[in-house]
């Protein structure tokens, strides 16, 4: 007797189309919040202006948002060329590597900003946890969690040995402290904390486990098939 498939069990493609629509939406609705402070850098970064754009937190964010089509195009051209070469995993292996680095290089650019005092003002630092996590306040705290979570959500999609937590806890702890040591070296009127090491590794850890269905996993070992016997000569 056929049983039909569970109604409670949507199909994948509208699993998809509903991730999709949540994905836009959520977009639509971070734009929404700072719609006010990316039209007043608008004028700056559109008209090539270094001071006013590239160097304030909302110039690189801006133009992220802005040059997102060609990622997108980067994606449908390296995937193109790995279906036509027989490659395995070729849109998702593509989709990672892109949004790996699109995703995290302006984040990085971003915590790397100077402040007024940068190469005047000692480096500071702060080593005792959880302290500054009242003064980050939510919008501090949210923008840490940014920071490397497209490190922690592709990551693991596209490198079998990064497919583990406690892997991704120490990438992303091992990627945020060296922007700390930066920050401190470089005298980038910045203060080194702990807290944002911990934030920081927080968030790709949270990412990551928001891919682990997507995770690419160590190739199988094909099970022993029996050797031919070799032809005996006449």
């Amino acid at each position: 007797m056929n049983h039909s498939a569970s109604p409670s069990a949507p199909p994948r493609r509208t699993r998809t189309l509903v991730l999709v629509s949540l994905a836009i939406l959520g977009l639509a609705g971070v734009l929404f919040l700072v719609r006010g402070p990316l039209l007043m850098t608008a004028p700056a970064c559109f008209s090539g202006r270094w001071h006013g754009c590239y160097d304030t937190f909302n110039g690189p964010l801006l133009m992220m948002l802005v040059g997102l089509p060609l990622p997108a195009l980067l994606v449908w051209a390296l995937a193109s060329l790995r279906r036509a070469a027989g490659a395995a995993w070729a849109w998702r292996s593509s989709l990672a590597e892109v949004g790996l680095v699109y995703g995290t290089v302006p984040m990085v650019w971003l915590t790397l900003q100077p402040g007024p005092g940068a190469g005047v003002v000692p480096g500071r630092v702060s080593l005792v946890p959880l302290v500054d996590l009242v003064t980050m306040g939510p919008i501090g705290i949210g923008g840490n969690l940014l920071v490397f979570a497209a490190l922690g959500f592709f990551a693991p999609m596209r490198f079998a040995a990064l497919a583990s937590v406690p892997r991704i806890l120490a990438l992303g702890s091992g990627c945020s402290l060296l922007v700390e040591v930066a920050q401190y070296v470089f005298q980038l009127d910045r203060v080194s904390s702990v807290d944002d090491v911990l934030v920081n590794a927080a968030g790709a850890v949270l990412a990551a486990l928001a891919s682990r269905r997507w995770w690419r996993t160590a190739a199988r070992v094909p099970a022993e098939r029996p050797q031919p016997v070799p032809a005996l000569a006449d």
